[in-house]
């Protein structure tokens, strides 16, 4: 697979819907940095149940979507194609703003280490200006 495409390089995830948060792949250099995109449809079924009436995106889907945006750019560097990237955990967690149907986040990763058994990235989601979420990424190569 050529992963210079957008849709190659959604496709290096192993999640599939309904747990594929990345939409679109904007930029990436392989083993440093990704900018992705989700957007949010007002479909998606967990909203119903938060908040009935008032359908806000959780944090911690923010959080994991910007896990996958990370493990794009892993997986996009030939020395990690295959290997499956899991949280080993986060730091640093803010969440500045809600995210609602309608939206479409952007998803900002930087790689800031990276070996053979994982390594930490620096992560920033937002709609449009405004910051949704920032977190320092843990993760683990299994």
């Amino acid at each position: 697979m050529d992963p210079t495409t957008d849709d190659a390089l959604v496709a290096l995830l192993p999640h599939r819907p309904p747990f594929r948060f990345v939409d679109a792949v904007d930029r990436c250099q392989p083993g440093r940095l990704v900018t992705a995109r989700w957007r949010i449809t007002g479909d998606e079924p967990w909203l119903a149940g938060h908040f009935p009436g008032n359908p806000i995106v959780p944090g911690v889907l923010q959080l994991e979507a910007l896990a996958q945006a990370g493990a794009v750019a892993v997986l996009a560097d030939p020395a990690y194609a295959g290997r499956l990237p899991l949280f080993g955990g986060v730091e640093e967690v803010r969440f500045r703003r809600q995210v609602v149907p309608g939206d479409e986040i952007t998803l900002e990763v930087e790689i800031e280490r990276l070996g053979g058994r994982g390594g930490w990235g620096r992560g920033r989601a937002s709609v449009g200006a405004d910051e949704t979420c920032r977190a320092r990424l843990l993760f683990v190569l299994a």
